[in-house]
């Protein structure tokens, strides 16, 4: 019987419960007589339905060997985590060190040996911080070093299942493509997501009317994060009856959350019994009123409008300091793929010197600094000096250009960045 497949009798050695054939497998075991045989992924699959069905009706289950505790000696220790993101990252030496950790103790939740009754629980992180200062690049940065999957979703994008939009659900989607749909190396992997602010309770009574892309989002949000089974979309998108699921457990998926969180100045300033601006009688001695982000706390999310139940999902919180302009000149120029270096990597393909004079990064830094658009609007401003060198130079003999002061100003006034920045 087992040597049978769609009736043909070929010589050849089948799987009695899925039909494949021997040839290619690794294990194949034959029952007593030898009149039947089993493949290693049915035997995979048999053990995961008995380890579900006790899991569900309460019944111990024998935990699996964890092989990878000898692994933990490959994995970066949190200082060569930190060094790492040093190299990338200028300032926020609290949020790199917090990183640094929770990253570590992912790693060490996963080679947890798990014959003893301590567990060791996840710690998702939310990071709080300015625009411009350095949160996705912190995450995009991990994911240089990581050996787990790693993806950076946007929560922007969510509304409650029904609605234009796509599910909650979708955010693992993102993680099994990482993970070339590999579902136990997915189940390990870690999540990054960005703008959460965007889903704070739109309102203070959330009975009124549905706030179906903020209070909703965040509902959906807690299977997630305290770990749960989900179904997910191989596709992404919308859910429909007829589509295949793909089961996903969260549980040891580390999630990463990170968001602006404009205003909330303003919150954390009321309850240290401060002003933001202006003079008060009552304000505390020894608070920086110029940054009032170190001071932030989860009643500080709550009154942004962060429910209390996923904040309790996220016990671990940090924030990132405003960039001055010493931070900002280094970000120009230090990091490895610094912006001035980017452009300096541009123009040598075409076979030219790109120099940047101190006095033109000095301009570019206090550009972004008058208009208040952090380390992000470096970009754009050095964007803005260099569009017309960058369309002339290629088609010219050009073999050096130097970009002063005086250009740097020059260009700017041309496109109108001045007026627009008013």
């Amino acid at each position: 019987m087992a040597k049978k497949k769609n009736g043909n009798n070929d010589g050849q050695v089948y799987c009695s419960f899925c039909g494949n054939p021997a040839h290619g497998q690794e294990v194949f075991v034959p029952s007593a007589d030898g009149s039947a045989y089993i493949c290693e992924n049915c035997i995979a699959t048999m053990d995961e339905a008995i380890r579900g069905f006790k899991e569900s009706n309460g019944m111990p289950v024998a935990r699996k060997k964890n092989n990878s505790g000898d692994d933990m000696k490959k994995v970066p220790k949190p200082k060569e985590i930190f060094e790492f993101l040093n190299s990338y990252v200028i300032g926020q030496e609290s949020a790199k060190r917090y990183l640094s950790v929770a990253v570590y103790n992912h790693y060490k939740r996963l080679a947890q040996n798990t014959d003893d009754d301590v567990d060791i629980e996840k710690s998702n992180i939310i990071m709080v911080g300015p625009t411009g200062t350095g949160k996705t690049l912190l995450a995009k940065t991990i994911a240089r070093l990581l050996d787990v999957p790693f993806t950076i979703v946007d929560a922007t994008v969510l509304t409650e299942a029904g609605y234009v939009g796509e599910d909650i659900e979708s955010l693992l989607t993102r993680l099994l493509q990482a993970a070339d749909y590999d579902v136990d190396k997915a189940q390990r992997g870690i999540v990054f997501i960005d703008e959460i602010d965007k889903i704070a309770r739109k309102g203070d009574n959330p009975s009124i009317t549905r706030d179906v892309s903020g209070e909703g989002v965040q509902q959906g949000l807690l299977k997630l994060l305290e770990g749960s089974i989900v179904n997910v979309p191989p596709q992404g998108g919308r859910k429909h009856p007829e589509q295949r699921m793909i089961p996903v457990d969260t549980k040891n998926i580390l999630f990463i959350c990170g968001g602006a969180f404009d205003g909330i100045e303003r919150k954390i300033a009321q309850r240290l019994n401060s002003h933001v601006v202006g003079y008060s009688n009552k304000a505390r001695k020894g608070i920086d009123r110029d940054n009032f982000l170190q001071y932030v706390a989860p009643q500080d999310l709550k009154s942004f409008g962060l429910i209390p139940e996923i904040i309790g999902r996220l016990p671990i919180l940090t924030h990132l300091e405003p960039l001055d302009r010493d931070a900002l000149r280094r970000v120009l120029t230090e990091p490895k793929n610094a912006i001035v270096r980017q452009y300096k990597k541009l123009f040598k393909m075409d076979g030219v010197e790109l120099v940047f004079t101190p006095e033109a990064l000095d301009l570019i830094v206090d550009k972004a600094i008058e208009y208040k658009l952090g380390a992000r609007g470096l970009r754009s401003i050095v964007e803005s000096i260099m569009m017309d060198a960058m369309f002339e130079i290629p088609s010219g003999k050009m073999k050096k250009f130097e970009v002063t002061a005086d250009y740097a100003l020059k260009k700017l006034e041309e496109a109108n960045f001045e007026v627009n920045n008013q």
